[in-house]
């Protein structure tokens, strides 16, 4: 399906995440997703973690964050800040689409400047679908993308409908 960036790619984009992150914090994103205590989390295209250890903290240690990414690289970034951070609750899961998760086990999906990247969006919309839990929300974000494309995008297939549109990012239901 899709290929990880090459490693000096990655490492430069992860530095800039650092800058980017310092000027404007990743925390704003994660209030729109309403993240508490206790829930189940994926990130999915999760990058050097700008958004995964923030989400570990907010649904605390009887809550879990899984941190999807294609690229080793990323993987290991996110369980060395989890280690650094003594985050037991993050999980780490190398993949370009399949989460190995169970079937309705996340209660929140993060999918935050990745889906421009996607090979085979529909793939991984199933897969999204498949692991949300009924009720659950789909946080999407990418500032690649216009907001009439990413309602159409996310919803053409029928697997979500748009829930509401927050200030920095769109929330969707699982549909059926």
């Amino acid at each position: 399906m899709d290929k990880p960036m090459p490693n000096v790619s990655f490492r430069l984009m992860s530095f800039v995440f650092k800058i980017r992150d310092s000027l404007k914090p990743r925390r704003d994103f994660l209030t729109e997703a309403d993240l508490k205590p206790g829930l189940c989390v994926l990130d999915y295209g999760c990058g050097p973690g700008s958004y995964t250890v923030i989400a570990a903290e907010l649904v605390g240690a009887t809550g879990k964050v899984y941190a999807l990414d294609i690229h080793p690289l990323a993987v290991k970034r996110v369980q060395k800040l989890a280690s650094k951070k003594g985050l037991t609750n993050i999980e780490t899961i190398l993949s370009d689409c399949a989460t190995g998760l169970e079937t309705g086990s996340v209660d929140v999906i993060l999918l935050y400047d990745a889906f421009h990247l996607l090979g085979d969006p529909n793939a991984v919309s199933q897969e999204l679908h498949r692991v949300l839990r009924p009720g659950g929300m789909l946080s999407f974000s990418d500032h690649h993308m216009k907001e009439d494309e990413i309602v159409s995008k996310v919803t053409k297939t029928g697997l979500f409908r748009l829930l509401r549109k927050g200030e920095k990012t769109h929330s969707f239901l699982k549909a059926g």
